[in-house]
């Protein structure tokens, strides 16, 4: 089982980045897949998620609107595009791939943001 994340770097304020987080080893679309992040001194939060299908998604209210997530079940991947990124958001982000009949989850080691002029 392997859980990639990339697409993370060094970004303006007000700037773009989307990540992506390639999955293998498992039945991707029988998997939700997650988003957390983690700040300096923070605890991980909860970022954004897409059911296995792909057909719902949510996202902390923090990042509502700026956000998006999506998936590529053909490709097992899913990505998170960031707009309208803010300094606040600079954290190391993570894909969590978590099974739809809860009892397996797999962790991404994870792809640093920086939001800095």
């Amino acid at each position: 089982v392997r859980v990639v994340d990339s697409g993370g770097g060094l970004v303006q304020p007000g700037g773009s980045l989307r990540l992506s987080c390639a999955a293998s080893g498992f039945t991707f679309t029988t998997f939700h897949m997650k988003w957390y992040r983690q700040a300096p001194g923070k605890e991980r939060e909860w970022v954004a998620t897409i059911t296995g299908p792909g057909i719902s998604t949510s996202y902390n209210d923090s990042v509502k609107g700026r956000f998006a997530i999506s998936r590529d079940n053909a490709k097992n991947t899913a990505y998170l595009q960031m707009n309208s990124l803010k300094p606040e958001d600079t954290a190391v982000y993570y894909c969590k791939a978590e099974s739809t009949f809860g009892n397996r989850e797999y962790w991404g080691q994870g792809t640093q943001v920086t939001v800095s002029s």
